[in-house]
């Protein structure tokens, strides 16, 4: 296997990685979401710190990607492949915001179930409730925001370099352009994130980096091109 396709084999399994990680740590942090109620319920502080490796997973994956691409795409367009990594660095840091929130809604339930103050309670669920915000706000800006303009310049490089077939990076144009609007609808309440407007506009990043991965896993990168002459 030659250094491209091993390149591109590595970067399908961190995209198809990354799609993994990210619903299982969704699915995993379902109860400590509600910061309040969890707070002063018996907790699920097992599964809710499995969701924060899960997520842990997902950042070092979404680095990866950026990591392994970048010497593809610099080839033809360092500027994009700059834009990239800068761009993959940016989500990682806003989920694991997001991840340090959710953590710290446990060790405020571990610490009042500690305490026994019932006095405090009021001021916990309020702290709990604030962390949970944090959370959802990470989720929309990172998993949503920034990862539809990563997907528009990744998608964008690999178009003008043919890397992929062309459906493939009209997909992830249609694709991440359409999570960023979505996203600004949600920003200023035309509905909400987690509803059927704002999965269904998720769809076509999710389908995006699901066929890349396995087009990457399976046949690698487009041979490449000569570049256009100059004058």
């Amino acid at each position: 296997m030659d250094v491209s396709r091993r390149t591109a084999a590595v970067t399908g399994a961190l995209f198809l990685l990354t799609e993994v990680a990210a619903i299982a740590g969704l699915a995993l942090y379902g109860p400590a979401l509600d910061g309040a109620r969890y707070v002063v319920g018996p907790g699920a502080d097992s599964r809710v710190q499995l969701g924060a490796l899960s997520e842990m997973v997902l950042l070092l994956a979404v680095v990866g990607t950026g990591v392994t691409l970048f010497p593809v795409i610099r080839r033809r367009h360092e500027a994009l492949a700059v834009g990239y990594v800068c761009g993959r660095l940016l989500e990682a840091a806003v989920i694991a915001v997001g991840m340090v929130s959710v953590l710290a809604v446990v060790t405020l339930r571990q610490d009042l179930a500690a305490a026994g103050d019932a006095r405090t309670t009021t001021a916990v669920q309020v702290a709990a409730a604030g962390l949970a915000a944090v959370h959802d706000w990470t989720f929309l800006l990172g998993p949503n925001v920034v990862l539809g303009a990563n997907t528009l310049v990744l998608a964008y490089a690999m178009h003008r370099s043919r890397l992929v077939p062309r459906p493939l990076t009209l997909l992830g144009l249609v694709g991440g352009g359409l999570i960023c609007v979505s996203a600004v609808a949600v920003l200023f309440g035309l509905y909400p994130q987690v509803s059927a407007v704002g999965t269904a506009a998720a769809l076509p990043v999710f389908a995006w980096e699901v066929i890349l991965a396995v087009r990457l896993l399976t046949r690698g990168f487009e041979p490449a091109r000569p570049l256009p002459a100059t004058t």
